[in-house]
């Protein structure tokens, strides 16, 4: 446990003429936003959503200069906050964090008690970002699934976008559970390593989308998550089972959705949409239980594809990547010694 330094490491992005340039810099403590809790953070994660806060195209950052990183673990270092206090371990995501809100990508960071979650004792630091945004992402998916009624013996549930961190760590999450997880993806070089997640099946996209141009298909799912919207999420919706859902949380195939009303109205199914960034504290609370418990993914430390150390280089290249598509499974970044 240590005070905050006078300097102290951040990687910000900041507007410049129309472009976004995106450096190293020291800050100061009063850099930081208001909050009752600041937390020396050990350890962060790299997303989609990061990615576009350092791009200028991107219109994710609300204020610049910002700190990206929209999760964190770490230390409590100081707290205004009733049950928090320093030296606790905390997971911070979701709301402003890394968007309106200096973020993870900093070695200290201040928030407002309302966004702090401990960190669950059954969990490292290194593997609550294993799991991060994307993590609790897949959870609150497969708990709004499962609320809504489906269960392993129901049959084939459907994983698009699987190769990216919310679709691969869902992959892993219902395969433990006992689901027959059948895997989409884009990537005829992923097929062995979503087995090797628990796949029992892996598809391409086209398969998915189907036939555009009729409202109903042959019914297949008895339920899906679905990581990338556009055709993709309209394919899901004309050949999901009767009664069946699926929970839809992404966008990189387009936010625009082509479909009828026949999916709802001839087979009941449901459209469940999942919001991680303003989800209510206590189901945050649940969430993050059941992730180290009843709904931690198999194989979680092998999730890890790529771990960086520090805010250099490799953490800037790391937000290329995911921004291109070329990601696989999560890649953690240690910010300030986290273990």
């Amino acid at each position: 446990m240590t005070a905050v330094p006078p300097r102290f490491a951040a990687l910000v992005a900041e507007r410049r003429e129309g472009d976004v340039a995106v450096e190293v810099r020291d800050l100061a403590p009063d850099d930081l936003p208001p909050g009752e809790v600041t937390v020396r953070v050990g350890w962060s994660s790299v997303n989609y959503k990061d990615g576009l806060a350092t791009t200028a195209g991107g219109k994710v950052a609300k204020i610049s200069p910002l700190v990206p990183g929209v999760d964190l673990a770490g230390e409590v270092v100081a707290s205004e906050a009733d049950g928090i206090a320093p030296g606790d371990a905390v997971i911070v995501h979701g709301h402003d964090l890394g968007v309106a809100h200096h973020g993870g990508y900093a070695e200290y960071a201040r928030v407002p008690a309302a966004w702090v979650v401990p960190l669950p004792a059954a969990l490292t630091a290194r593997q609550a970002m294993a799991l991060g945004t994307a993590g609790f992402t897949a959870g609150l998916s497969v708990v709004q699934l499962e609320q809504r009624g489906l269960a392993p013996v129901d049959g084939p549930v459907l994983v698009t976008g699987a190769t990216g961190g919310v679709g691969s760590t869902a992959v892993g999450m219902l395969a433990e559970r006992g689901y027959e997880v059948v895997a989409s993806t884009g990537k005829a070089d992923a097929v062995a390593w979503l087995r090797d997640l628990g796949a029992a099946a892996v598809v391409g996209r086209d398969e998915v989308v189907g036939d555009a141009s009729r409202p109903l298909g042959s019914e297949r799912w008895a339920g899906a998550v679905d990581c990338v919207g556009g055709d993709t999420l309209a394919g899901i919706l004309r050949t999901l089972r009767r009664d069946a859902a699926v929970a839809a949380s992404g966008l990189t195939g387009g936010s625009a959705l082509a479909t009828t009303v026949f999916p709802f109205i001839l087979r009941g199914v449901a459209l469940l949409g999942v919001d991680s960034v303003a989800c209510p504290r206590d189901v945050r609370l649940e969430v993050w239980r059941r992730l180290a418990g009843d709904l931690r993914p198999r194989g979680l430390d092998e999730s890890i594809a790529v771990e960086i150390d520090g805010l250099g280089d490799d953490l800037r290249s790391a937000l290329r990547t995911v921004l291109a598509g070329r990601m696989r499974g999560r890649t953690v970044v240690r910010i300030g010694g986290g273990r």
